[in-house]
């Protein structure tokens, strides 16, 4: 694999020719990956996978008309025609005002922060089989565990550059390490499965996969015999990996392209109060060895800490250069950009900060509620905030949560819902986006 200095002269190299092919403007992203998986399933060696590969995606400008074209061609012959072919695009292209690069005076000068990344370690497919084969194992060992869909692990490595014609070059290596498990409890008709994984940057910051395993099993035992929810308006709480969902609903609602397109129910909320009061989210892209951390974003703007929510009101849109020059606004740093195509937005490590309770006490008055630890399907309206999924979880009775109920419906509208949730103190970052335990009042459940 190329290193990032020879992942960036890539970019370079791939911008100065569209300019001598005749672009005004251009951009280039370059990237490069490798990894390995292994699975294994019922303690025999099921699958063993390595993948690498090469990308470069470059954007070009002829006045105010752009094209984006891609290529897993690396040769000069390729190259040329690369360029070629884009700029031709670009010249037949419709005009777009509001396209071009990200404003020069804002681009990233001087060295980019540190965020360590990657790891040197190698992990060899001997130990990713033997990772695998002990989560596995530990989640079979789970009394009431009958199946196994298997465990797995994977590492990986990646090198990404971005380099434009106004003056930024920058790339940056990142390494990833996870292990899962899935099984599954009972038998016949009354199985139940589960899973449990984990991901790092670093090897050494992976949970044993003993841990992860077990937990694996003992969340598909505890499914096991599932009653029917009832019916009705009820709180509902969700576990942190459900739970961070909604705020993937949240980030789209406020990205400049739903907010140029007049397509989001926050439209008209920026600078309101949208959550409850003390409710915080933050934007975190320099945490180090993040998930989601990087040095600069996908137009070369340096990238900082944001909030998103402070105290409970909407303190941003989330804006590339494109949907910040329609709305006459600064872009935010949190462009992304794929190999083909323009860029659109994301964050970097996001997350919900810590309330002030236990999850016991976030539970304990109440006399009837859902605890949600599987969200189906998709059912959320975009423009107007109504949300309906189906779910799977834990009955809550008088304080307590009780037996597993399944084949429920929970829905409500995402601004009520944002108005009413309260956060639990359990706060860990172990995702990309991380929340504690959450509390909704008053969403309608809907028993099987």
């Amino acid at each position: 694999m190329l290193t990032p200095d020879q992942a960036q002269e890539r970019a370079q190299d791939i911008v100065r020719r569209a300019r001598a092919a005749g672009a005004d403007a251009a951009d280039a992203v370059f990237a490069a990956n490798a990894s390995s998986d292994v699975s294994v399933r019922l303690g025999q060696l099921e699958d063993v996978g390595r993948s690498e590969g090469e990308d470069l995606g470059l954007r070009v400008f002829v006045g105010q008309r752009s094209a984006s074209v891609s290529t897993s061609d690396l040769s000069v012959a390729a190259m040329e025609s690369l360029v070629e072919r884009a700029v031709a695009m670009a010249r037949e292209a419709p005009e777009d005002r509001w396209a071009g690069l990200a404003p020069q005076e804002r681009l990233l000068h001087g060295a980019p922060p540190l965020l360590d990344l990657a790891d040197h370690t190698i992990a060899t497919p001997e130990e990713l089989r033997t990772a695998a084969r002990l989560a596995e194992e530990a989640a079979r060992a789970v009394p009431g565990v009958t199946n196994s869909e298997g465990g797995g692990a994977s590492t990986s490595s990646s090198v990404w550059a971005l380099a434009t014609s106004h003056g930024f070059a920058g790339a940056y290596a990142t390494t990833g390490f996870s292990v899962s498990a899935s099984v599954v409890a009972g038998e016949g008709s009354g199985m139940q499965r589960d899973y449990a994984f984990h991901a790092a940057r670093h090897r050494a910051h992976l949970d044993p996969p003993e841990a992860i395993g077990r937990q694996a099993g003992e969340r598909a035992v505890a499914r096991l015999s599932p009653g029917r929810a009832p019916s009705g308006a009820m709180p509902v709480v969700f576990d942190p990996r459900v739970g961070s969902s909604l705020l993937g609903h949240l980030t789209s609602a406020i990205a400049g392209a739903a907010i140029t397109r007049r397509t989001s129910f926050l439209l008209d909320s920026l600078g309101t109060r949208v959550f409850a009061p003390g409710i915080a989210i933050e934007d975190d892209p320099h945490r180090p060895r993040g998930l989601r951390s990087r040095p600069f974003d996908g137009e070369g703007l340096p990238v900082s800490p944001l909030s998103l929510v402070s105290d409970g009101m909407l303190e941003t849109w989330l804006l590339d250069s494109a949907s910040a020059r329609q709305l006459g606004l600064e872009p935010t740093g949190h462009a992304a950009r794929g190999i083909a195509g323009a860029p659109g937005v994301s964050t970097g490590n996001l997350y919900m900060a810590a309330g002030k309770v236990p999850v016991e006490t976030l539970i304990g008055d109440i006399t009837q509620g859902i605890y949600i630890t599987e969200l189906i399907g998709q059912g959320v309206n975009p423009v107007t905030g109504d949300y309906s999924r189906g779910a799977a979880g834990f009955l809550i009775e008088r304080g307590a949560i009780t037996r597993p109920v399944a084949e429920f419906t929970i829905a409500g509208n995402l601004k009520a819902m944002f108005a009413t949730l309260v956060p639990a103190n359990d706060l860990t970052f172990r995702y990309g986006i991380n929340v504690p335990t959450l509390r909704i009042e008053g969403m309608t459940v809907a028993g099987g």
